[in-house]
This record gives structure tokens, sequence and C-alpha cells, in this order.
């Protein structure tokens, strides 16, 4: 469980919105780490710039990113 409480889903603005309903269509629900990034709109925007330049570069393969966001949350001691 998070130290800070993230926001309601519910309660979310319209790009953070429609974020979390694709996270909760792909993985069951918001992840956590977004529920707290959502806290500050503008961070939430710049942590999905990231990922979404990641994933557009083509650098890392999505399944080499999908261990090394495991692996890394494996470290920090969260049930990914």
């Amino acid at each position: 469980m998070a130290r800070i409480e993230g926001v309601e889903p519910a309660r979310a603005e319209g790009y953070i919105k429609r974020v979390f309903a694709a996270q909760a269509e792909r993985w069951g629900a918001p992840l956590l780490n977004h529920l707290l990034y959502a806290r500050r709109p503008s961070i939430f925007r710049g942590v999905r710039a990231m990922w979404q330049g990641l994933e557009e570069s083509g650098l890392i393969d999505a399944r080499l990113q999908a261990l090394v966001n495991r692996r890394v949350a494996a470290l920090n001691g969260c049930e990914f």
C-alpha cells in the first residue's frame, strides 16, 4: 500500500481519466504509481510523455520493457 494516497480515478481530469481507463482495460486497474503521479497533472503528463517517447522510439522492445518494469518493481518491493 502506498504511503501517499493516489487520486480517485473517477475524479481525474479528462486525459488522466482516459489513461486510467486504458490501464484498467489492459491491466485490470489503473497502475498505482500513475494514481500517485496524477496528484500533480503536470508530472503525470511528463511521465506519460517519457513512456510514450520510449515506445515510439523503438529503442526498447516491449517485452524487454515489461521485464525491466517487473524487475524494478521487485527491487522496490512492489507487487507488479
